[in-house]
């Protein structure tokens, strides 16, 4: 029986399509993270442009592109201790270039980072998890552009009600978000981007406390009050220390005394 390639007719109504492709779909990837190789299953999202007179675009091919790359590439990319995710999307796109005529493409990547800390007074281990995002763009230039998103939860305590209730005041969990665009060769790591917003709180939060790191975190909150405002400013002002590119800063504060929610929010970049 033919098989007709319907994607390739010319469509009805002639209008250039800037994003088209498959979103949401899970598979597992390892990567090389400081030496040590990591198992994650990630969420994909990869899109082409599609020129006017093109009807549509091969589903299934951006879904073969992924599968050669976890099963050919990935297996070359393990073995070298700079493996990233954003490698990992750039080899997606360069397997799509063999597969899909496009001008523009973009493999975006969400996954958990689990990293390890310690708890303040109990000096425990304590497996934190962080939501990433990484996008990577081919520009219609040929040249790649890259987005790394991190999400992060820490704790605020209110300046304004500790200085007018004698010290005492109410504290909330927030959640911070730091994006970072920049062009595809800046070195810039998701640990690090974590550490930039989760220092910029009254404290961090912990998955395992003892009550000894109770008491320790509360002291280190009332020690550090600050507004939602505070600490958007502070995200950004470390960020255009540390990481060239466009930045984008957003914390919104889960309010324990108010039905609503309190949110800052910041562009800017730095050079």
């Amino acid at each position: 029986m033919p098989i007709f390639e319907t994607q390739e007719e010319v469509p009805l109504i002639k209008e250039k399509l800037q994003r088209v492709g498959i979103t949401n779909l899970r598979t597992v990837a390892k990567i090389n993270w400081k030496g040590k190789v990591y198992t994650f299953i990630p969420e994909f999202e990869i899109t082409i442009d599609v020129p006017e007179e093109k009807k549509g675009i091969h589903m299934s091919r951006l879904v073969e592109s992924i599968t050669e790359t976890m099963s050919e590439a990935v297996e070359e990319e393990v073995a070298r201790a700079h493996t990233s995710l954003e490698e990992l999307g750039r080899c997606i796109i360069k397997r799509l270039e063999r597969k899909h005529s496009h001008k523009r493409a973009e493999v975006w990547i969400r996954t958990q980072l689990i990293l390890e800390r310690e708890t303040p007074a109990s000096r425990k281990a304590t497996f934190e998890p962080y939501n990433v995002e990484v996008g990577i763009i081919k520009r219609e230039d040929g040249t790649f552009e890259k987005v790394l998103r991190v999400e992060v939860f820490g704790n605020t305590v209110c300046p304004h009600a500790m200085a007018n209730n004698e010290g005492r005041t109410h504290i909330q969990r927030a959640i911070a978000k730091l994006e970072v665009k920049g062009d595809y060769r800046e070195e810039i790591a998701l640990e690090d981007m974590i550490d930039v917003v989760e220092g910029s709180f009254s404290s961090p939060t912990y998955t395992l406390l003892k009550t000894v790191d109770e008491n320790a975190v509360v002291r280190r909150m009332y020690e550090n009050p600050k507004f939602v405002e505070d600490v958007a400013r502070e995200i950004m002002f470390k960020a255009k220390q540390r990481f060239r590119g466009k930045i984008h800063v957003k914390v919104v504060s889960n309010e324990s005394i108010h039905k609503h929610d309190v949110i800052a929010e910041t562009w800017g970049s730095s050079p």
